[in-house]
Order: structure tokens, then C-alpha cells, then sequence
């Protein structure tokens, strides 16, 4: 016996791939996010490297991220050489100045291997960050340099 809806006040419809079941959501709320870095980075191995190809380890990747509860970071790569990755993140007082010198590391890794391939990494794993900057290293440990093109979103909320 086929599905049947009612298209409007006096049309039944049979559900089909022509006419699917409408679906109306909800309680719905949208999650508000923000694009804050498309980049393009040679990975090397040069270590202390962010993805804006900047060593100076004092340098944030991101800044006045304190917004957001998590960053996501989707990246594809172009080479199949083994990479490192660090995540790190600080806290900055109301001039925008680190609260003291150094990082918090947030996550280190490997990226999985395989040229032409996507990934994605949420940061913080797991719970929420709310830091005020974030630089974010790669660098390969074997292999040939390749291209890693990043594009990391905020999420607010």
C-alpha cells in the first residue's frame, strides 16, 4: 500500500522520488559560524610552521577568537608525506596581549596519510575553548613538500 500525504487542502499525493514527504523542522535553531582563515600552506620540514607559513612561535594563526566555543579546521592535501601537526591556544588580556609567554597545547597528531584527500579536526576535541588565539603548525617528517589548502570556521554559541 502506497504512502500518501496530503499535498494540499484536497490533494492526495502518493510519496515518490517527483513528490517526496514534505519535512518541516522543528524547533530548529541554526548554529552560527563564521569562516575566519582560508589558507593555502607548502608543508615542509620546517617545524614551528602555522598555516600562514609563519615560524616566529609568537605569532597567532587566529586572534580575538574568544567568541567561539570551537574551531573546525577542514583542510585537503595534495601529497601523501607524513605530517605533524600542533594545535595551541592562549588567552589574552583586555589589550589583547597574551596573559603570560608561551602556548597551551591543545592536540598534536599525525594527519591521516593519502594524497588528494579531505580531513577534518574539531578544536578543542571534545569540550569547549573559547581562547583568544590559536596557532595551529604543520610540517612533514618524510617525503616531498605538498600543498595543504585549510579553511577553519568558528562556531559561536
Amino acid at each position: 500500500m502506497p504512502v500518501r500525504f496530503l499535498r494540499n487542502a484536497s490533494e492526495l499525493a502518493d510519496v515518490s522520488m517527483e513528490s517526496p514527504l514534505p519535512v518541516q523542522v522543528a524547533n530548529a535553531k541554526p548554529v552560527p559560524t563564521d569562516t575566519l582563515l582560508v589558507a593555502t600552506t607548502t608543508v615542509t620540514t620546517t617545524t614551528n610552521r602555522d598555516l600562514m607559513e609563519n615560524t616566529n612561535t609568537e605569532t597567532p594563526t587566529l586572534d580575538n577568537c574568544g567568541q567561539y566555543r570551537k574551531l573546525v579546521w577542514f583542510y585537503f592535501r595534495a601529497g601523501n608525506a607524513a605530517t605533524t601537526y600542533r594545535i595551541l591556544a592562549r588567552t589574552t588580556d583586555i589589550s589583547a596581549q597574551p596573559l603570560g609567554t608561551g602556548w597551551q597545547e591543545l592536540a598534536t597528531g599525525t594527519l591521516p596519510p593519502g594524497a588528494n584527500s579531505w580531513g577534518r579536526i574539531e578544536i578543542p576535541d571534545g569540550d569547549d575553548g573559547y581562547y583568544d588565539q590559536y596557532r595551529i603548525e604543520v610540517y612533514r617528517t618524510d617525503g616531498s613538500n605538498y600543498i595543504l589548502t585549510s579553511k577553519l570556521i568558528g562556531v559561536r554559541g
